[in-house]
């Protein structure tokens, strides 16, 4: 397939563009060779283009989306081409989901195979002493982070939800994962947000050494964290306990959320702990941001939040994002700006750190977000 006949919308309507179908065209005809296939930007850059095709039915893009899944993920025997299954890492476990989107369109057998083996790993994955999953084995003992809730735990559910639904001790085990963050990642200055991670075995140097937690508020780690909120909310039983648990983590975040949006750009800073907020070096981002204004545009249409409270918030929030992380090509596509490279808990997870990580420009942690943001934005507008 040319990648020419991808690009799809060289000049949007004035009047109300779809940055959804725009961007996601930008992407494609600009860095489709970029990163691996099985690497959690890749996968969730792929959840962009579902809601892309949910919104506006574009076959072509559909068809490009599972080439990269037919081509360079599942085998046709339903094993996971150049997957390693020993490798116990949580972020490979993201793209469980796309291949599950797959077998929900197609109901064909490879795409439940190659979702098994994943489901499977994570019944070999190490574990904390008291449940919690590892985020990765070995570099990360006993360490549970926001990423990770992302990562894997929203594939537990799905998977759980397709094919095991009435087991009612795996639902427990899912809501645990989500419980354990809560318990122990609560920022102690008092902003209702959650810091990056915690090392249950309070060795990690960065460790709190009587809670375990790491010392900041990371918001790329919060923006993944309330994502999974969103997803999970939609396959979690509503008749289960744990579902009340989930609904008040993600209400009780958005509003810290709401408070943390700086009031001069109405964005969010890098580092979101009280005592760093405006500090030199400190940034607006732009993954996170877009996966926070994502989660309340959600929240919204799913009707967890107050209108009169988040739309307005919401709106602001989403053209940021338009004007300070979307700069418009010469060849008549799109570049998403702004996004902080990586950041881990393997390292001092210091303020200096955080900041000291490059900022890049398509990166799919960013232009994923991005996509989903657009899209609730783009559904809302065609509602109102």
């Amino acid at each position: 397939m040319r990648l020419e006949t991808l690009f799809l919308v060289a000049a949007p309507a004035a009047a109300a563009p779809s940055y959804l179908t725009w961007m996601a065209d930008s992407w494609i005809v600009n860095n489709h060779e970029q990163e691996g296939p099985y690497w959690y930007g890749r996968a969730t850059i792929y959840k962009g283009y579902e809601a892309a095709y949910a919104l506006y039915g574009n076959e072509t893009l559909l068809s490009w989306y599972r080439s990269q899944i037919d081509d360079v993920v599942v085998a046709p025997d339903g094993s996971i081409v150049d997957f390693n299954e020993t490798y116990y890492s949580l972020d490979d476990y993201r793209i469980g989901n796309n291949i599950l989107y797959w077998y929900e369109r197609t109901r064909e057998k490879k795409y439940r195979l190659a979702a098994d083996r994943i489901r499977a790993m994570l019944d070999r994955h190490p574990r904390t002493e008291t449940g919690g999953f590892w985020h990765r084995q070995p570099d990360y003992p006993h360490q549970m982070w926001l990423d990770g809730i992302f990562m894997a735990d929203v594939f537990y559910a799905k998977w759980t939800a397709l094919f095991d639904g009435r087991n009612q001790t795996a639902w427990e085990d899912i809501v645990l994962q989500w419980d354990k963050i809560e318990a122990v990642t609560r920022d102690p200055g008092g902003t209702g947000l959650l810091v990056h991670g915690f090392d249950e075995s309070k060795r990690a140097v960065w460790a709190d050494p009587e809670t375990g937690a790491s010392p900041l508020v990371w918001n790329r780690a919060l923006g993944w964290y309330f994502v999974s909120l969103v997803e999970v909310l939609d396959i979690y039983p509503k008749d289960l306990p744990g579902y009340k648990r989930l609904l008040g983590y993600y209400t009780r975040l958005a509003g810290a959320i709401r408070r943390a949006q700086a009031s001069e750009t109405n964005g969010w800073y890098l580092i979101l702990s009280k005592e760093y907020v405006g500090a030199e070096g400190n940034y607006f981002e732009s993954s996170a941001a877009a996966m926070f204004t994502y989660g309340w545009l959600a929240g919204l249409r799913r009707g967890y939040l107050d209108e009169e409270t988040f739309a307005g918030p919401a709106a602001k929030a989403y053209r940021h994002l338009i004007d300070e992380f979307v700069t418009h090509n010469r060849n008549g596509t799109l570049t998403w700006e702004g996004t902080v490279q990586v950041g881990s808990l393997n390292s001092d997870a210091s303020f200096e750190y955080y900041t000291s990580i490059p900022v890049v420009p398509h990166d799919t942690r960013g232009v994923g977000p991005f996509l989903l943001a657009s899209y609730e934005w783009e559904l809302r507008r065609e509602r109102l």
